[in-house]
């Protein structure tokens, strides 16, 4: 059974997930203590089974948890943070 931990990947400029060998990924401009989420990526195995949805919530709490706001220009983010408002106090 795969780990399923949302990591960020500071180097690249991205949040990863990994599930049974795939990769789903959030890419993310970080400035002024903003975290803009532009893209996100989920490969044909693990679409329809929620992992961009735990990748999003997952890259939301470790945003909270370092003092950032948020900001989306991907439609995928820009829907999640519509459907989630316990994260508007981050939005920003």
């Amino acid at each position: 059974m795969s780990d399923e931990t949302v990591r960020n990947n500071p180097a690249k400029g991205r949040f990863e997930l990994e599930i049974d060998g795939s990769l789903a990924l959030a890419e993310y401009v970080l400035s002024d203590g903003v975290m803009v989420f532009t893209h996100t990526e989920s490969p044909p195995a693990l679409q329809g089974r929620g992992a961009a949805s735990r990748l999003i919530h997952g890259a939301l709490l470790q945003a909270r948890d370092q003092g950032l706001k948020v900001r989306a220009t991907c439609s995928f983010v820009v829907a999640y943070l519509k459907r989630h408002p316990e994260f508007a106090d981050i939005e920003g």
